[in-house]
């Protein structure tokens, strides 16, 4: 699959606003401020393709990205915590409740989490969602480039434990940074689709 022929497609708002063609979609998850944006971008190419910001809670809608006419990335809005207004905080609890009971949209997911620390509540119900449905998960630990090399190893390990991963389950060790993982994650979506 070549990630440098890509389009950004549209931003859903509501319901009526998912894609539906037939295509895959590969959704990516996390928190506000985990690095979303930034591993789309790592993978992509590409600098500013996902819009990234410091301020949490900048994905408002649901980003999808074309990558090679065949397979949807669908950006969702951040969990936790944001610097939005409670109405908003609510619009974006609707619009992911109605896009996650569409289980027949979602080929694949990909949980990025913070590899510096313990996954939180929202990490594990994410992770528990994906596996309820049987849809195939991989989980990027982000921000490995902020880590001291000696406390990979020992995070990785909670992070499994704390979202259950068995030794078959992909956990990708990834700096958007970097670009550390990028080509395992590439591998690793090529798989799923």
């Amino acid at each position: 699959m070549n990630y440098n022929n890509v389009k950004f497609v549209r931003s859903a708002a509501a319901e009526k606003d998912f894609i539906d063609d037939g295509r895959k979609q590969i959704v990516f998850a996390g928190r506000s401020n985990v690095g979303k944006s930034s591993v789309i971008n790592r993978l992509l190419g590409r600098k500013n393709f996902a819009r990234a910001s410091a301020t949490p809670g900048k994905t408002a809608h649901i980003n999808y990205f074309l990558i090679d006419d065949q397979v949807y990335l669908a950006d969702l809005p951040g969990y936790g915590y944001a610097k939005v207004p409670d109405a908003e905080k609510l619009r974006w609890a609707k619009l992911m409740e109605s896009y996650f009971e569409r289980t027949d949209l979602i080929s694949a997911g990909v949980l990025i989490v913070d590899l510096r620390h313990k996954p939180t509540a929202d990490d594990v119900t994410m992770a528990q969602w994906f596996k309820s449905v049987g849809c195939p998960l991989v989980v990027l630990a982000n921000k490995s480039d902020k880590c001291k090399k000696g406390e990979i190893s020992a995070n990785a390990a909670l992070i499994r434990e704390t979202l259950g991963l068995g030794e078959r389950d992909e956990l990708i060790i990834f700096s958007a940074e970097k670009g550390e993982g990028r080509d395992r994650l590439a591998a690793a979506l090529e798989a799923l689709i």
